[in-house]
C-alpha cells in the first residue's frame, strides 16, 4: 500500500526517507565492519590511553606470535604521540617470547577517549629481500671496480653481514683440501688474525670441518644447532673463543664455483633463533666472489704475461742497440791497439779514437735511455708532459724519427701510477713506429678534455694493408683477436694487449688503427681520478 500512496508535493518519497536513517540504526553494517576486521589479512588493533592492547582482530595474534586473549591489557609496541596521530608508515621491531624478531610496519590514527587505531602488517621478509638485493648489487658493483682482491671479497663479507639473519661470515680460499686454507674475507668475529692457524690445530685434533664437504662436493652444507656442537667438542677448543663471539646457531657453507671449479667456501652463521637462509641469497654472494677470485687470477696471469713481454722488448732493444754498439766498441778498440803497434799515422789514430768515443756516447745514450723506460724518474719530480718530451728526444736522437710533442699543459694532476701507465702506453706506440711504420714523423698529442686525459700518437708512415679490414680504428679489446698480420704494415696486434691492460686498470679506453690516408693513430682516453 506504501508504494501506491501518493506523495505529497515537497515531501521526500518514503523509500528514500527509510534509506536515510542513521548507519547506527542500521544493524546489518555493524555486522559487516566486524566481518571486515575479522577477515582482514593485516593486523587491526586499538590502544588505550595507557598505551595498552583494548581491541585485537585474530590476525593481529598471529602476527604477534600470541594469543589474542593474551595480548589484551598488555603493552603496545607502538609509538603514539598525544599531540598528533599519523597515517603514515612507521615500523618497530617486535620479538615475542620464545620466538623471532619481527619488523613490524604500522600506521597510528586518533580514536576516540584518548584511544589509537592501529594497523600493521609484517614486513620482516620483505626488508630482509630488499637487503638481499642490495646487498647482491653493491657487490656486483665492487667486484667490477680496480681494487685488491681482499679489499673486494672483505666488502663481499661486509655486506653479507649486513643482513638482518646473518651474524659473521667466512669467505675462505682452497686450493687442497689437506693445505692451508686461506682467509680472503671475515666479518663479524672481531678482530682474528689467528684463526687460520686456530682452525689448523682444530684439524689437527680431529675436528668435523663440515665445510670441506661443501668444497668436496661442490654443493651447499646446511647445519642447524651448529654452535652448540662446536662449543661442546673438546676437539674445536682452540676457536671456542672465536667462535664463541656471535650470536650465532645454524650454519650454511656455500661453494664457490666459477667455470665449473670449485675456489673455495663462503660460511655463513646464522642469528640466534633464524632458520639458515634463505639459500639463493648466500649463492648469489658466493657466486660473485667466486667472480672476484677468477677475475684477479687472470689479472695476474696477464700482468705477469706484460711483464714478460717487457722483458723480451728490453733484452730485444739492449741486443740491438747497446750490445751491438759495445760490440762495435771492441772491434773498434782492437783496430786502434792493432795501429798503435804498427805505428800508423798520428791522424789514422785520431779518427779511430774519435769513432770509439762515438760510439761509447751512442752506446750510453741508448743505456741511459732504456734504464729512463725501466723507471721514468720525471714522472715523480716533473711529471707526465715532461718524461714524454724527454723520451721523444732520445728516440729522436737514436733513430732519427722526428717526434713532435703537443701538450696543453706542463703537467698532469694525476695519481703517480695513472702516469706511468700512461707513459708506458705511450712509449710502446712510440717503440710500434720506430719498429714498423717506416714513419718520417710521429705526433703525440697530450691534453686535458674535462675530466678525461685524452692521448693521441700518430705517424705518417704504413697504415693497413689493403686487404686488411682496418678502415676505422679499432679497439684494442678485439685488436688481438685479429688474424695473422705483417709486422711492417697491419699493427693493429702489436703491444696492444699490454696497452689495453694498462689502460682498463683506469677504466679508460684505447683505439688503435690506420688514420685517413697514410699512417696509422693510438687514441686513448683515461678518467682522471677526482680529488
Amino acid at each position: 500500500m506504501d508504494a501506491l500512496a501518493p506523495v505529497r508535493p515537497g515531501e521526500p518519497d518514503p523509500r528514500v526517507r527509510r534509506s536515510m536513517r542513521p548507519v547506527t540504526e542500521q544493524a546489518p553494517v555493524g555486522d559487516v565492519a566486524r566481518a571486515l576486521v575479522d577477515v582482514s589479512a593485516d593486523g587491526l588493533a586499538v590502544i588505550d590511553g595507557t598505551g595498552r592492547f583494548s581491541f585485537l582482530n585474530p590476525v593481529a595474534g598471529h602476527l604477534l606470535g600470541v594469543p589474542t586473549a593474551e595480548l589484551l591489557g598488555r603493552s603496545s609496541p607502538f609509538a603514539s604521540s598525544d599531540s598528533e596521530s599519523t597515517l603514515g608508515a612507521l615500523t618497530v621491531r617486535w620479538t615475542p617470547v620464545g620466538g623471532r624478531p619481527r619488523e613490524l610496519e604500522y600506521r597510528i590514527a586518533a580514536g576516540a577517549d584518548d584511544s589509537h587505531v592501529v594497523w600493521f602488517r609484517d614486513v620482516t621478509d620483505v626488508r630482509r629481500q630488499q637487503e638481499r638485493l642490495t646487498a647482491i648489487a653493491r657487490v656486483a658493483s665492487s667486484v667490477t671496480e680496480s681494487a685488491s682482491l681482499e679489499t673486494i671479497l672483505q666488502a663481499v663479507a661486509a655486506e653479507i653481514v649486513m643482513t638482518s639473519n646473518i651474524a659473521a661470515v667466512q669467505i675462505l680460499a682452497i686450493d687442497d683440501p689437506d693445505a692451508e686454507l686461506r682467509i680472503l674475507g671475515m666479518a663479524g668475529f672481531g678482530e682474528a688474525p689467528e684463526f687460520v692457524e686456530r682452525l689448523g690445530a682444530c684439524r689437527r685434533l680431529g675436528a668435523d670441518i663440515r665445510f670441506l664437504d661443501a668444497f668436496v662436493r661442490s654443493r651447499h652444507v646446511v647445519v642447524p644447532h651448529r654452535k652448540a656442537s662446536i662449543l661442546a667438542d673438546p676437539l674445536w677448543a682452540p676457536l671456542h673463543e672465536i667462535m664463541g663471539r656471535p650470536d650465532w646457531d645454524g650454519f650454511v657453507s656455500m661453494p664457490m664455483v666459477v667455470r665449473g671449479r670449485t675456489l673455495g667456501v663462503v660460511n655463513a652463521y646464522y642469528v640466534s633463533g633464524e632458520e639458515p637462509g634463505p639459500i639463493a641469497f648466500l649463492e648469489a654472494m658466493a657466486d660473485h666472489a667466486a667472480i672476484a677470485i677468477d677475475t684477479a687470477a687472470l689479472l695476474a696471469q696477464t700482468r705477469a704475461q706484460t711483464r714478460h713481454d717487457e722483458r723480451r722488448r728490453l733484452a730485444r732493444d739492449l741486443h740491438d742497440s747497446v750490445v751491438q754498439q759495445l760490440f762495435s766498441m771492441r772491434m773498434q778498440a782492437m783496430v786502434l791497439r792493432s795501429q798503435l803497434d804498427r805505428r800508423v799515422d798520428p791522424d789514422r789514430l785520431r779518427l779511430s779514437a774519435e769513432e770509439l768515443a762515438s760510439l761509447s756516447s751512442t752506446a750510453l745514450a741508448d743505456l741511459r735511455q732504456l734504464v729512463f723506460e725501466l723507471r721514468p724518474l720525471e714522472l715523480a719530480e716533473q711529471g707526465l708532459v715532461e718524461a714524454v718530451r724527454r723520451q721523444a728526444v732520445g728516440v729522436q736522437a737514436r733513430t732519427g724519427l722526428v717526434v713532435e710533442v703537443r701538450a696543453d699543459r706542463d703537467r698532469i694532476d694525476a695519481p703517480l701510477e695513472l702516469q706511468e701507465d700512461v707513459y708506458r702506453i705511450i712509449s710502446e706506440a712510440v717503440h710500434n713506429v720506430v719498429k714498423h711504420a717506416e714513419a718520417a714523423v710521429a705526433e703525440i698529442g697530450i691534453v686535458v678534455d674535462g675530466d678525461d686525459l685524452v692521448v693521441d700518437v700518430s705517424d705518417d708512415g704504413l697504415g693497413a694493408a689493403p686487404s686488411s679490414d682496418a678502415g676505422s680504428a679499432s679497439d684494442a679489446g678485439s685488436a688481438s683477436d685479429a688474424g695473422p698480420s705483417s709486422d711492417s704494415v697491419d699493427r693493429n696486434r702489436l703491444g696492444l694487449e699490454s696497452m689495453r691492460e694498462r689502460t682498463e686498470r683506469w677504466g679508460g679506453r684505447i683505439t688503435a688503427g690506420p688514420r685517413p690516408g697514410d699512417g696509422w693513430s693510438v687514441h686513448l682516453t683515461v678518467p682522471l681520478p677526482r680529488g
